[in-house]
C-alpha cells in the first residue's frame, strides 16, 4: 500500500444556519496523511515529509460507495446493443429466455463482468454485492466466472456474492446447487419470491435459512410481490429471522410491497423488520410506487442502493452511477434543501456521511480506512443535486479510478 499525503482536500466542517434554518455547508481545505491504507492524520498545515503527494486541487472528499445489488454475471454491458423483448408472462418470460441465453453469454461472462466492475469502480464504488445465477441451466459456471472476475480486482474492491436461484429455489430444484455454491465462493444465500415463483412460502424460506445456518452465512432475498402478499412474506421472513437468531444478517432486495402499504399497515410492517434488524436494498424504481426510503430510514431500518442491472435481458437501462441515482431519489421524494440532500449520501456508503445530523464532522477521522473519492463539488448536497463528476477514487489509500483509465 502506498504511503502519501493527499493535499488540498475539501472537507465538510459544519452547516451554515440562519436562525434554525440550515442554509449551506461550511468546508475547509486540509491535508490527509495516508499510511498502510488508513488515514494517519488530518492537518491544516502540510509538514515536511518524504511521502509522495497527491494534490486534490480543492475537490470535495467523500466516503467511497457500496453497490449493494447488481448482477455482473449476466449482462450485455460492453457487448452489442440489444433491447429487451416484451413481457408476455411476467417474470416467467425472462426465466424462459434464460434457458437459451445463459449458455450463450457464458463464454464472455468473465470479460463482461470485469468490464462492469471497472465501470462501478470509476463511478466511486469500492464494495460490490453481486447476485449470481445458480440454477440447473448454468449450474455453477456463472459463479466460477464471477469469482474469477472479482478476485482479479481484489486490490481495488471488497465484495459479496449472493448465490441466487433466479429460476426459483424450489421451482428449479436448486437447493443442492445453492449448497454447492456456498462451498465454492458464494458469501450469501439468495432466493426469489417464495410465493409467486416457488409457490410455497414456508418451504422456500425454511430451505434458505437451513442453507444459511449450515454455512454460517447471511441472506439476501429478492422480494417483488406487491401489497398484502409481499407484506405477509416479509412477516414470515421476520419470524424465520427471529427463530434462527439471524438478526442483522438478512436483507430484502427490492421490497416492493413497502411502496404499496400505507398508514398503520406500513408502520406495523416496518416495526417487524426493525425488530429483527432486517435491512432493505432498493433500485429506486420509477415504473411503480417507490418504497418510502425516508420513512424506512426513520424507522431504524438500514437502506442501501443498487443498480440491479446495467443493460441485460431484464432491462436496457442502468448507468452504474450511484451519484445520479441519489439525485433521482432526491427528485422522487422532493428533497431540495441543503440538509435533506446531504443526508441521502448514507444510502450509498453504508451509513457514512461527513457530517452528522447536528452538523458535527464524523468523517473522516484518523484511523479510518482510506477508501474514499474526490468529487468536483463544494459540498455533499451539491454533488447529489448536480450529479457531480468523480475525479478520483481511493481504495485503502491507493488511487484506482485514474489507474484504470490509464490502462485502457
Amino acid at each position: 500500500m502506498e504511503n502519501l499525503w493527499i493535499t488540498n482536500v475539501r472537507l465538510e466542517k459544519g452547516f451554515k444556519t440562519d436562525g434554525d434554518r440550515i442554509t449551506g455547508t461550511e468546508t475547509e481545505i486540509m491535508h490527509l496523511k495516508i499510511e498502510d491504507g488508513k488515514i494517519k492524520s488530518i492537518c491544516a498545515e502540510l509538514p515536511d515529509a518524504a511521502f509522495a503527494q497527491y494534490d486534490a486541487g480543492g475537490a470535495l472528499l467523500l466516503p467511497s460507495m457500496r453497490e449493494m445489488h447488481i448482477h455482473i454475471d449476466k449482462t450485455y454491458y460492453s457487448g452489442p446493443w440489444k433491447a429487451c423483448t416484451p413481457l408476455t408472462k411476467g417474470i416467467f418470460t425472462r426465466l424462459e429466455e434464460e434457458k437459451e441465453l445463459l449458455p450463450k453469454l457464458l463464454p464472455r461472462a468473465q470479460e463482461r463482468a470485469e468490464n462492469m466492475i471497472e465501470l462501478l469502480i470509476r463511478n466511486g464504488h469500492t464494495h460490490i454485492r453481486t447476485h449470481c445465477n445458480v440454477d440447473p441451466v448454468i449450474g455453477l459456471k456463472n459463479l466460477e466466472a464471477t469469482v474469477r472476475a472479482l478476485e482479479n480486482y481484489k486490490d481495488a474492491i471488497t465484495y459479496d456474492i449472493v448465490a441466487f436461484p433466479q429460476h426459483g429455489l424450489l421451482r428449479s430444484d436448486s437447493v443442492g446447487l445453492v449448497r454447492e455454491a456456498m462451498k465454492n465462493g458464494a458469501t450469501l444465500v439468495g432466493g426469489v419470491d417464495p410465493a409467486t415463483v416457488d409457490r410455497h412460502i414456508e418451504r422456500s424460506l425454511a430451505a434458505v435459512f437451513d442453507i444459511a445456518a449450515e454455512h454460517d452465512k447471511g441472506i439476501d432475498l429478492h422480494l417483488h410481490d406487491p401489497d398484502t402478499l409481499g407484506a405477509f412474506t416479509f412477516s414470515r421472513l421476520a419470524d424465520y429471522t427471529k427463530q434462527a437468531g439471524m438478526q442483522g444478517r438478512v436483507t430484502i432486495s427490492h421490497a416492493m410491497a413497502l411502496g404499496d402499504l400505507e398508514g398503520e399497515a406500513l408502520k406495523s410492517m416496518l416495526l417487524e423488520l426493525q425488530n429483527q434488524q432486517i435491512d432493505v436494498t432498493t433500485t429506486v424504481p420509477i415504473n411503480r410506487p417507490t418504497i418510502p426510503v425516508g420513512e424506512i430510514d426513520r424507522a431504524g431500518i438500514g437502506v442501501s442502493l443498487g443498480h440491479d442491472s446495467i443493460t441485460d435481458h431484464w432491462s436496457p437501462f442502468g448507468t452504474g452511477n450511484t451519484i445520479q441515482k441519489l439525485g433521482l431519489l432526491a427528485e422522487r421524494f422532493k428533497y431540495i434543501d441543503e440538509f435533506s440532500l446531504s443526508r441521502l449520501l448514507k444510502y450509498a456508503t453504508g451509513g457514512v456521511t461527513p457530517l452528522d445530523e447536528n452538523g458535527q464532522r464524523v468523517w473522516p477521522n484518523a484511523g479510518d480506512t482510506a477508501s474514499m473519492l474526490l468529487v468536483d463539488a463544494s459540498c455533499t448536497a451539491e454533488a447529489i443535486a448536480r450529479k457531480s463528476t468523480i475525479k478520483a477514487v481511493f481504495f485503502k489509500g491507493n488511487e484506482i479510478k485514474n489507474k484504470l483509465l490509464q490502462m485502457q
